[in-house]
């Protein structure tokens, strides 16, 4: 019984094919209507893991919000003028009316309490409860304003010339929506003030808006440039269209797999499109083949048979590579790494599937005669990137020790740039430098405490243990001691509270600025505050049974790190301070620290595992350990040379880099097995009756252009994302483009080197 061909059976009833391949698709593409989309980084976690049931334990305990917006107000003259005080009792009015919008805990001028003193009694009210109409009182104001550590670098910088006004959101507020209402609300004002919006709710919510349209923009882009040059290659529209329905089918099967199981789009898996039209490319392979085969025998289903028969091997193990590599990934422990991960795995497969089956009877509904007058440019000797590509691959087989000792050279700067490498990431620095995120994000920072928040929860057994002045004089001590951190812009405690109310209590003397001697004056003081001020005052730095306190730090960045400068800081202090309370980090920055390390971290594993994975692959692809070695040579090397270069350039390994690291792996080695499998081939076929020179110079010239075609094609179609707003699209068209190139030169001119230099032990044994 004759065994089954998947490529046979599809150019003999090529219209079945197609006629199934579309009904799949339609059957997908009905799941698209359910897209679910979530940008929050808070998802990337498991709802069970350590940092979110924490995190949410301290939510709930101090009454504190998830999300909060800072709207800074800019006035070069000064802040503390009629005009612009006005401007912010109407604006922060406006605000307090926006849906998503906690009105009751908005922070302004307006709203935020003042501690004095009225006949020898305490009284806590709003700070500015109408506009001074007199310069006596705008002076009133600034000196209540200048001379309360609260309100310096929060509210007020302390040069008086930026305000801010603090807006938390309602759990499952979008940041951007209620970001665009302000900037709606402070758009109708006139005059010298200058309005900046900043937080992560809108730097995250932003992005997560922009990256979807983006990528409605770019991947059609991407899409035509890759129509274009693919036409230029051929000079055959409808192939070429067919090659582009390749890549969109396999995205259409991959995301309505995705949308129909459930998952919601994150922003990994909202990547899976753009990696899918980068692994389509390796179909170039077959279209190159192709003509060449036409060429000698003039038969089309002949040619395409003897096509997929010549290139199938390599085809197929560059896809289990590639998806291996991806794969890998859903033996991660977060979510969407994983989601990520089985989504373009699974993608790949439907590709190979698609080459085997769709591309072979598209093949079918191309006439005669343009296959034949393409076919005729296809000659290996004639051609020019044939002849070009054999001078390449001419130079390392003649110069093999001078090209090997080179690429060693290199190898050793790149170690030595990827230990430059830092693990970092920050949502902020995924807009380009003159965007409004990035401008109002560092101007708030340099003007006032910043808009990164963490905390530090000091707690202690035994009731009340806060009030002690032993707990309070330790807490004051160690913001003190995190405030001298470059990072760090300001920090806000229980304390400031006590301190402030024990100096105006004694006739605003300053000298009684310091925590009272004793554990009832402390406990009188807060009593006094909380009956007259809002409970989210006390609520947000101490919990009633006075157990645990919380310390705001505000920092100058949104730099992943920054909080852990804070973690090491806090320890070194406990260290030389010993104290019976437990201090633990929390807050925003914290997650994003805890993400950074958990998501980067798990993708740096899964990247290592899958270079494993992938040798063992080459091993058993090339049935010789040797010659895995050599065709995983220049995916080391193409990825340790890019990776030096990060290095170098001082740029971060995050999210976008550490996702592109799985891609960079599938494609970097996908030109090696091409390349030594064809090689192979050809000594096979020719029963060693060629020298091994010139079968080099064979595989360069005719397998070798199907490789620069698809890295050329690649290149070009990746390139228009280096013009994208988001600098996650630049690094990934640059890293592509890059990626490539690289990969396919040293295919061309290391791979023949490095096979003519150890010729003697890769053929021991073997044909000569």
């Amino acid at each position: 019984m004759k065994k089954f061909s998947l490529v046979e059976f599809s150019v003999n009833h090529p219209r079945l094919v197609v006629i199934l391949t579309l009904i799949v698709t339609l059957a997908f593409a009905t799941q698209f209507p359910k897209v679910r989309t979530d940008t929050n980084p808070k998802n990337m976690l498991p709802a069970t893991s350590d940092v979110r049931v924490w995190n949410d334990g301290v939510e709930k305990t101090f009454a504190l919000y998830e999300d909060t917006i800072v709207l800074g107000i800019v006035n070069e003259r000064g802040v503390l003028n009629k005009e612009t005080l006005e401007k912010i009792k109407r604006i922060t009015g406006e605000i307090l009316e926006l849906k998503g919008v906690a009105a009751r805990d908005v922070s302004s001028f307006t709203t935020i309490d003042n501690v004095t003193v009225d006949g020898g009694m305490l009284n806590v009210g709003p700070l500015m409860t109408s506009v001074p109409e007199t310069e006596e009182e705008t002076d009133k104001l600034g000196k209540t304003l200048f001379e309360n550590p609260l309100f310096i670098d929060r509210i007020i910088s302390r040069d008086g010339k930026t305000a801010a006004i603090y807006v938390p959101l309602e759990d499952g507020s979008n940041g951007k929506e209620v970001a665009d209402s302000i900037r709606g609300i402070v758009s109708e004002e006139k005059g010298d003030e200058r309005f900046y919006i900043a937080g992560d709710p809108v730097a995250r919510d932003t992005f997560g808006n922009e990256m979807f349209k983006l990528m409605a923009i770019f991947a059609p882009i991407a899409g035509m440039v890759m129509l274009l040059v693919r036409y230029l290659m051929f000079r055959d529209l409808f192939l070429s269209v067919t090659l582009m329905m390749d890549a969109m089918i396999s995205i259409v099967w991959s995301m309505g797999l995705l949308i129909g199981l459930g998952f919601p789009i994150h922003v990994m898996s909202s990547m899976a499109p753009v990696f899918l039209m980068a692994i389509a490319t390796d179909s170039m392979h077959i279209y190159n083949e192709f003509y060449f085969r036409y060429r000698e025998n003039k038969d089309r289903k002949a040619a395409i048979i003897e096509t997929m028969k010549a290139v199938s091997r390599p085809v197929r193990n560059t896809a289990l590579a590639t998806a291996a590599g991806f794969a890998v990934l859903m033996f991660m422990q977060i979510i969407p790494v994983k989601v990520f991960g089985g989504l373009v795995a699974f993608g790949t497969i439907s590709l190979r599937v698609l080459s085997f089956s769709f591309i072979p009877a598209m093949f079918m509904f191309v006439k005669e005669e343009k296959i034949d007058r393409i076919a005729r440019s296809e000659d290996i000797g004639s051609d020019r990137t044939a002849r070009f590509l054999r001078k390449l691959a001419g130079f390392g087989i003649h110069r093999p020790g001078t090209t090997v000792a080179v690429g060693l050279l290199l190898f050793a700067v790149a170690v030595f740039g990827i230990t430059k490498i830092r693990v970092n990431n920050n949502l902020v620095e995924w807009f380009k430098k003159g965007s409004d995120v990035r401008v109002a994000d560092s101007v708030i920072n340099r003007n006032l405490g910043g808009t990164s928040l963490g905390y530090v929860v000091a707690s202690a057994e035994g009731d009340e243990y806060m009030k002690t002045p032993e707990a309070m004089r330790y807490m004051e001590g160690l913001q003190r001691h995190l405030e001298k951190l470059p990072v760090v812009g300001k920090t806000t405690s229980v304390v400031d509270y006590v301190k402030r109310i024990n100096r105006v209590l004694h006739d605003d003397d300053p000298k009684y600025d310091v925590v009272p001697d004793t554990k009832e004056a402390i406990g009188q003081y807060l009593f006094l505050f909380a009956m007259s001020a809002k409970p989210s005052d006390l609520d947000n730095v101490v919990d009633y049974p006075f157990q645990k306190a919380n310390i705001w730090v505000q920092l100058k960045t949104w730099d992943a790190q920054a909080m852990r400068e804070v973690i090491n800081a806090v320890e070194q202090y406990k260290k030389a301070n010993p104290t019976p309370m437990e201090l633990k980090p929390s807050g925003i920055a914290y997650f994003n620290l805890v993400w950074n390390d958990e998501v980067l971290w798990d993708m740096v594993k899964g990247f290592i595992l899958a270079l494993i994975v992938v040798f063992c692959i080459l091993a058993l692809d090339f049935r010789s350990f040797k010659w895995a070695v050599i065709g995983y040579t220049p995916l080391l090397f193409t990825i340790l040379l890019l990776y030096g270069v990060v290095g170098f350039v001082g740029k971060d390994f995050d999210m976008p880099i550490s996702v592109l690291s799985c891609l960079s792996l599938g494609m970097a080695v996908d030109f090696a097995i091409h390349f030594v499998s064809r090689l192979r081939q050809r000594l096979k076929e020719t029963a060693g009756s060629e020298p091994l020179g010139d079968a080099l110079l064979w595989t360069a010239g005719r397998p070798g252009k199907g490789i620069m075609r698809n890295a050329v094609l690649f290149a070009a179609s990746f390139a228009v994302m280096i013009f994208a707003p988001l600098t996650p699209y630049i690094t990934v068209g640059a890293f592509i483009v890059c990626m490539m190139m690289l990969s396919a030169i040293m295919t061309i001119i290391y791979l023949p080197a490095l096979i003519t230099l150890t010729r003697g032990w890769l053929f021991k044994g073997d044909m000569q």
